[in-house]
């Protein structure tokens, strides 16, 4: 993005913010108050009077801005500890009411990715949509072998806008990278880098087919989590057909109490799927908020979750998944010292951090909201309170966890909503104990006897070559070593050979340079002995080189 298209990009923001009457909204920030007086100066705000809420206000701004702004304000639904309830309440239209695009040109865009017309596909095709959301809407319709399904298109011109947006999210990141002093801990761009390929990967319906067939195979023969059927023959990468689904919102709270739904139960479910799919299946729904989630109360006191929107997807390192695993499991016994540690080996912060004063304050955050249900339990308070230890260690965000903890935030608003009363961390703690058991205890080593013994009973036919091949291997190895330290000694011969002619070259130039000089000043026959001294050096000198050479 050019510099002055990202110009123009803030000042439609800004334009927005305005026309929606966010301005003044912006300017009770704390640290922007000083500069308020802007705002009551400039002439376009004598004698204006707004007369909507200011939730629909943001709501509007919001859905003007376009699809990575409506994502930001889905996550914010659902964090009612965090949010005023009008704006809260404003918010959660942004799941499933954005408004839509045309349905005709949805007909049309199904009929090219076909290259036939649409009542040669489907027996029967909705044109109005069923629900719209950022990326996409769907529309009901019916298999000419009678299924009911769903069809899923992307909005039209949806990469170019989105790119626009994440140029500018490079910007504002690269911007606060250089001028705040926190932002190396931060590492904005990176979360932007990561948040990019995130959004980008939504922007394929065939893999999202994929991630929804993934985890379906997963949860297959449970009773918690249904995921629809992918009809493979139906989908491309801008259109996605599935299974027709007639499950109850979860944020229909009214009808799933006249239904007489066990929200406890409602409630420990939730925590049990987001576990079961991060920590045991490393692949887990990201972006679970209200809109893409549904209750099957066929069995009240049983309820099943019913799940769609598979666009976003997240997966951990082994590394990270066990540092996190440990993490929890420290948590949940109250295990403050573990948990320091485990930051410092994970390069979390910084090696020099000391585990004694890091172990302390970890103690001060947590231990006030540890068994506390999640009514109780401020959780922007305790979000402020992280942040502050965070900065006073040195500690850096990881981008690679960003999406985990975004899942997190929207499972813990779900079950704010669902059963305040749910006690998270009991609820969560023996299935961490589980998963821990299972890699590093009895379990660990019987599930690797199970995993290993296939591939040990198919490799044992072969063992008595694989035997026999590493042994001549290994006498060829050491037939080689043997030819090699011989090749060594001879060299290191020649070489000590080298030396010595080179020493006895070296003596017999000299003598024979020493008798050249002598000789040339014998001038007088009485000198005679001299020469015959000069003619002795001489002869011994040129013996001595002869030798030399003879050797080499």
């Amino acid at each position: 993005m050019k510099p002055f298209t990202r110009l123009l990009r803030l000042w439609t923001i800004n334009r927005v913010f305005i026309r929606h009457g966010l301005d003044e909204l912006v300017f009770t920030i704390p640290f922007l108050r000083p500069i308020a007086f802007i705002y009551h100066l400039s002439p376009w705000n004598w004698g204006k009077q707004e007369t909507r809420p200011r939730g629909v206000r943001i709501r509007r701004a919001l859905e003007d801005l376009g699809p990575i702004f409506i994502k930001f304000g889905q996550m914010l639904s659902t964090r009612r500890d965090l949010l005023a309830d009008d704006i809260a309440d404003e918010l959660t239209k942004l799941q499933d009411r954005v408004p839509p695009f045309c349905g005709i040109e949805a007909r049309n865009m199904v009929e090219k990715a076909y290259g036939k017309p649409v009542t040669e596909v489907f027996k029967q095709f909705e044109t109005e949509p069923m629900a719209s959301a950022s990326i996409a809407q769907v529309h009901a319709a019916q298999l000419w072998n009678g299924k009911e399904v769903v069809v899923k298109v992307l909005r039209p011109g949806i990469e170019k806008t989105i790119r626009k947006d994440v140029e500018l999210m490079y910007l504002i990141a690269s911007l606060v990278q250089r001028y705040w002093k926190d932002a190396r801990r931060l590492r904005p761009v990176e979360v932007v880098a990561e948040y990019e390929k995130t959004i980008f990967d939504e922007l394929d319906l065939v893999r999202e087919a994929a991630n929804a067939s993934q985890i379906r195979r997963n949860f297959e023969g449970t009773t918690t989590l249904y995921v629809p059927e992918i009809y493979w023959d139906y989908t491309h990468p801008n259109v996605m057909v599935m299974e027709r689904i007639y499950g109850i919102p979860v944020g229909d709270i009214p009808r799933l109490q006249a239904l007489g739904v066990n929200f406890k139960r409602l409630g420990e479910l939730g925590v049990e799927v987001f576990f079961t799919q991060v920590f045991r299946h490393n692949f887990f729904h990201a972006d679970m908020h209200p809109g893409n989630i549904f209750v099957n109360a066929k069995n009240p006191n049983e309820p099943q979750y019913m799940a769609v929107d598979f666009g976003i997807v997240g997966t951990l390192a082994p590394a990270d998944k066990r540092y996190l695993a440990e993490n929890f499991y420290a948590f949940f016994n109250r295990d403050y010292k573990r948990v320091a540690e485990l930051h410092v080996e994970s390069g979390w912060v910084p090696p020099a951090t000391r585990v004694d004063e890091f172990e302390s304050a970890i103690r001060s955050v947590c231990e006030p909201i540890l068994n506390l249900p999640i009514k109780d339990i401020s959780f922007g308070h305790f979000l402020l309170r992280l942040f502050q230890t965070a900065r006073r260690f040195n500690m850096e965000v990881q981008p690679q966890l960003v999406l985990l903890q975004k899942t997190l935030l929207n499972i813990e608003g779900l079950g704010r909503q669902l059963y305040p009363d749910l006690d998270l961390w009991s609820t969560a703690k023996p299935f961490i104990e589980r998963w821990m058991d299972e890699q590093v205890g009895v379990r660990a080593l019987i599930n690797g006897a199970k995993v290993n013994l296939p591939k040990f009973l198919e490799n044992l036919p072969y063992m008595p070559n694989l035997l026999h091949d590493i042994m001549q291997q290994t006498a060829q190895q050491k037939l080689k070593m043997q030819w090699e330290s011989q090749q060594l000694e001879t060299l290191r011969k020649e070489m000590q050979y080298s030396q010595r002619s080179n020493r006895l070259a070296i003596v017999g130039g000299a003598l024979l340079i020493t008798a050249t000089l002598t000789a040339s000043s014998a001038l007088l026959p009485a000198a005679l002995g001299i020469s015959l001294l000069s003619w002795g050096m001489g002869i011994s000198g040129m013996g001595l080189l002869g030798y030399s050479l003879l050797r080499r």
